[in-house]
C-alpha cells in the first residue's frame, strides 16, 4: 500500500465510515431501550408526533413486546408501521390487536385501510364496515 495513492485514502475513510454507522447502530440500539417504560414511550411519542415512523416504531415495538397486555403502545406501534409503509407488519399488528381486542373500532379501520393500500380492496371491506357499525355509522 502506497501512502500517496489516494485510492488508499478513500479505502480509509470507507473503513471510517463503516466504524462511525457501527458505532451510530449501537447508540441508537441504546436509546431505544434507554430509560423506564413511561420515558421511551413519551419518547416514542415524541417521534411520532414528529413523523420520524421508523424511530418510533423501534422504540414501540420493544415497548409492545416488554407489555403485550398493554393497547395503546400496540396501535401506536401499528400507526407507525403505517405511516412509514411498512405495511405488513401494520398488518400483522392489527391482528394481533384485534386477536385479543376484537372491539378495538379505531384498529378495525386501520386494518380496512392498511389492507386498501395493500391492494386488498375486497378484504379490506368487512374491517372498514365493521368499524363504521362500531362508530354508529350506518348506510342509508
Amino acid at each position: 500500500m502506497d501512502a500517496t495513492d489516494p485510492r488508499d485514502a478513500v479505502d480509509a475513510s470507507d473503513a471510517v465510515d463503516d466504524i462511525g454507522t457501527v458505532a451510530a447502530l449501537d447508540a441508537s440500539a441504546a436509546y431505544v431501550s434507554h430509560g423506564t417504560a413511561a420515558e421511551r414511550w413519551a419518547r416514542a411519542q415524541l417521534f411520532f408526533e414528529a413523523k420520524e415512523y421508523v424511530t418510533a416504531a423501534r422504540i414501540l415495538d420493544a415497548l409492545a413486546a416488554e407489555a403485550p397486555e398493554q393497547l395503546a403502545p400496540r396501535l401506536l406501534l401499528a400507526r407507525a408501521y403505517y405511516h412509514s409503509a411498512r405495511l405488513s407488519r401494520a398488518e400483522h399488528e392489527l391482528r394481533a390487536i384485534l386477536e385479543r381486542w376484537p372491539v378495538e373500532d379505531y384498529a378495525q379501520l386501520m386494518l380496512g385501510r392498511t389492507l386498501e393500500r395493500l391492494g386488498r380492496a375486497g378484504e379490506a371491506r368487512r374491517y372498514l364496515r365493521t368499524a363504521a357499525a362500531m362508530a354508529g355509522e350506518f348506510p342509508e
